[in-house]
């Protein structure tokens, strides 16, 4: 159970409803080329999703959950949602273990063609992944803590395309057994450096996270030998946290106001992809402090954030809980 001025044993998830409208200009143009002939670009699109991948590698408030709109249709040409946490078990065996679990949708368009005649294919690519870290921590003042990281990813994406064998009469071949019904298995190594300051008193409580992240995504297991791919995630992430009470009171313990900010900056394969290199979150909400019952959650917080980056703005609601 979490004191109230210890975090030792704090469990953050985080999960969101967000919705990032991207300018008609960049949307469908920076994730990846909209069309593309089959047989050529099959292979960047495998990189594409790769990269796209990366954005889910570590817990992260910015990309907890994410939909950019096609600025030619208005539907959502890529989407994912995050579900993660991480905690220290204790102050005296300072284990550090974190995990996500991630999900994202890529509709791609491709053409495919004899040479003569061409034919759109919409696609749907869906990946789902899991990324798991443990660290320990190295106390550096009583409140400041350094974590470094080890950290491991496993992941898949599948194409669920269904279309007419006449579609592909002329164009059989390996990318194109990709594109239908195919199956690319992708897994990921490497660390984070976080620093974590947690400045807790009596009538506020300080959070401050910053960390460096460096996973490695490579492909396997592909259900065509042609479609392989693979992908650096560098991120830098600032996360911080105001928590005061608001003079009200619930579950006889105040009713806290919270209010939060991060900042990503990404680097290798994940700068650019979807058109921007980093992304701002600016959040409010409120917090009920259950830790007076015998239950498991001891504080359980609702937050609304606004998301920013270049061309790129949104809202989201969130849901998050401490153990």
């Amino acid at each position: 159970m979490r004191k109230p001025i210890l975090s030792s044993s704090r469990l953050r998830n985080f999960s969101a409803l967000v919705l990032l409208a991207v300018a008609p200009a960049v949307a469908h143009a920076q994730a990846a080329p909209e069309r593309a002939v089959v047989g050529t670009n099959v292979k960047n699109y495998a990189n594409a999703v790769l990269a796209i991948m990366s954005y889910t590698a570590v817990p992260d408030v910015t990309t907890s959950s994410l939909s950019i709109n096609s600025g030619a249709s208005g539907n959502p040409g890529f989407g994912q949602t995050q579900l993660g946490g991480g905690f220290t078990l204790s102050r005296s065996f300072p284990l550090y273990l974190e995990g996500t679990v991630a999900y994202s949708r890529y509709d791609p368009t491709f053409i495919a063609t004899d040479g003569n005649q061409q034919r759109p294919v919409p696609a749907k690519w869906n990946t789902l992944s899991t990324t798991v870290g443990i660290g320990w921590d190295f106390p550096i003042t009583d409140e400041l803590r350094l974590r470094p990281i080890l950290n491991g990813m496993v992941g898949r994406v599948a194409s669920d395309l269904r279309v007419a064998q006449t579609v592909f009469n002329h164009v059989a071949n390996t990318n194109l057994q990709f594109l239908e019904d195919g199956a690319l298995n992708a897994y990921g190594l490497g660390g984070s450096l976080m620093l974590d300051l947690e400045h807790y008193r009596e009538h506020y409580e300080i959070d401050v996270e910053l960390r460096a992240t460096d996973i490695y995504l490579r492909s396997f297991g592909s259900s065509s030998d042609a479609v392989q791919g693979s992908a650096t995630a560098q991120q830098f992430s600032l996360w911080a946290r105001w928590r005061a009470p608001t003079g009200f009171a619930a579950l006889d313990r105040p009713v806290r106001y919270v209010l939060e900010t991060a900042y990503s900056h990404y680097f290798g394969d994940s700068a650019g992809v979807l058109g921007f290199n980093d992304l701002t979150s600016l959040g409010v909400g409120l917090e009920l402090d259950s830790s007076r019952y015998p239950v498991v959650i001891t504080r359980t917080r609702a937050m609304v954030r606004y998301v920013f980056g270049h061309n790129v703005h949104g809202v989201s609601f969130g849901f998050a809980v401490s153990f």
